[in-house]
């Protein structure tokens, strides 16, 4: 898989989708109202964001009934997986994303007990 430096990196740059992209290789897969809930904003603000994602090629989704999922593609070059891994591994002690990962693990009614309200 191709993808432009430029676009990840910007990708990146942006307090949403970078936060959003940490929960995510954190937590391999999450619905937008995991994501809202953990990050605290708007399901049409982190759905902008993820489209945004998804048309860069940094994630992928599939559908389950109603609800969509979100991981990191897989088929992202080498390159751009180490960076993520990096990424992780450097701010994953850091603030919001404690408390990212911290409300996500106190979200009632998630995806995999009772689906999301």
């Amino acid at each position: 898989m191709s993808i432009d430096p430029s676009a990840f990196y910007g990708a990146l740059a942006h307090p949403t989708r970078l936060r959003v992209l940490m929960l995510l290789g954190q937590y391999s897969e999450l619905c937008v109202c995991e994501l809202t809930y953990a990050i605290g904003v708007s399901q049409p603000h982190i759905s902008r964001h993820l489209a945004q994602l998804r048309e860069q090629g940094l994630v992928t989704d599939r559908r389950a009934s109603t609800w969509i999922y979100y991981r990191i593609n897989r088929s992202l070059p080498a390159w751009a997986q180490a960076v993520l891994r990096e990424t992780q591994a450097g701010l994953e002690s850091s603030q919001p994303f404690v408390d990212d990962a911290t409300a996500l693990s106190t979200m009632p009614n998630r995806p995999d007990a009772p689906r999301c309200a």
